[in-house]
């Protein structure tokens, strides 16, 4: 078995032809709201190149396309940043661009492709990351795969009007292990 492939899904590198999907993902507030904490304001061309140098020439960080097993489309990428090799631990990152893909398993299959590769090829401990609380749709996707929520920074994101909560959450390399069974 491919190990970037899942049932649903194949994780490839990043290449610059995928840059336009991206811009218009990004340019989608629906998809938008979702991901930044810093700004609600679209990004511009320039941050999104600058993002893709960063996302494929980083060392301490793994960025993957995300791309359809049936046909190869890209729906969306994935990464893990902010590395320590000591401490052996990263930040998972997701975002599902092709609105007809969600809440349809591709973004949970995605996510367990790359904690097998964080757990079984990078050694990693933890996989961490920070979801907005009013995304229900991916904590309830963190959960099922086994992340623990490990804490909240109260109404640390302003948007739409209003303050929200940010969920702080986790899954150790023993408990990813106790579930495949």
């Amino acid at each position: 078995m491919n190990p970037f492939e899942g049932e649903l899904v194949r994780l490839t590198q990043l290449q610059r032809d995928d840059l336009p999907l991206f811009r218009q993902w990004f340019r989608d507030y629906e998809f938008f709201r979702l991901l930044v904490p810093e700004t609600a304001v679209p990004i511009t061309d320039e941050a999104e190149d600058e993002w893709y140098e960063r996302a494929v020439r980083g060392k301490e960080n793994f960025f993957f396309a995300i791309r359809l097993l049936a046909d190869g489309r890209l729906i969306g990428s994935c990464g893990l940043f902010d590395i320590s090799p000591k401490n052996r631990y990263a930040t998972f990152g997701i975002a599902i661009g092709d609105k007809d893909c969600w809440g349809k398993g591709f973004g949970t299959d995605a996510t367990q492709v790359l904690l097998r590769f964080a757990f079984q090829e990078l050694n990693l401990n933890r996989v961490q990351l920070e979801v907005f609380a009013f995304n229900q749709r991916a904590v309830r996707a963190y959960e099922k795969i086994g992340f623990v929520h490990e804490g909240v920074r109260r109404q640390a994101l302003f948007r739409e009007g209003r303050y929200h909560d940010v969920l702080l959450m986790a899954i150790l390399c023993e408990e990813w292990f106790a579930r495949q069974g």
